[in-house]
């Protein structure tokens, strides 16, 4: 059975504890579980989850401030005010393809809407063929910017509440 919450201390431990055991050796990984998990505890974002019983198996962030190291500081993204940045969408490869993530999406747009922002937004890479897909099935068709990041053309697009 699953199902889709705000995450607590106990699961985004549990869900990050699984991101670096994926990644072993990888200290960007304990870096990010650090800084995310700052994040959750100061209010600048909010952790969401997609739950197999009592077991994370996917997430996604709501960030809201631009301070987020995810930001780089671009008000585009976040801006404490209007907009939120939706970040960090994962599931375990196992449970691809099931709706878990639209379901977990929608739900996190139902609370930032609820939170009076008024867009989301959202980045991707420009080779990412499928998830650019599934972003403008979503409503994200508003490109806000593009950037180069690491050599990859990134597009980050929004979407009206």
């Amino acid at each position: 059975m699953f199902s889709y919450r705000i995450s607590d201390k106990s699961t985004l431990k549990q869900i990050w504890d699984k991101n670096i055991a994926r990644h072993p050796g990888d200290v960007r990984w304990v870096n990010w579980r650090d800084e995310y998990k700052e994040y959750n505890k100061s209010g600048m974002a909010l952790t969401f989850l997609v739950m197999k019983g009592d077991e994370p198996v996917g997430e996604g962030t709501l960030v809201y401030d631009p301070a987020c190291r995810c930001t780089a500081g671009n008000t585009l993204l976040a801006d404490s005010c209007t907009t939120v940045y939706l970040n960090a969408l994962r599931i375990e490869k196992q449970y691809e393809g099931g709706g878990h993530i639209s379901a977990m999406v929608k739900m996190m747009e139902n609370y930032a809407r609820g939170k009076g922002y008024e867009y989301i937004t959202i980045g991707v890479d420009d080779s990412n063929e499928r998830n650019k897909a599934i972003y403008t099935h979503w409503g994200y068709t508003e490109t806000v910017f593009t950037e180069t990041e690491d050599g990859e053309l990134v597009l980050y697009w929004r979407k009206k509440l």
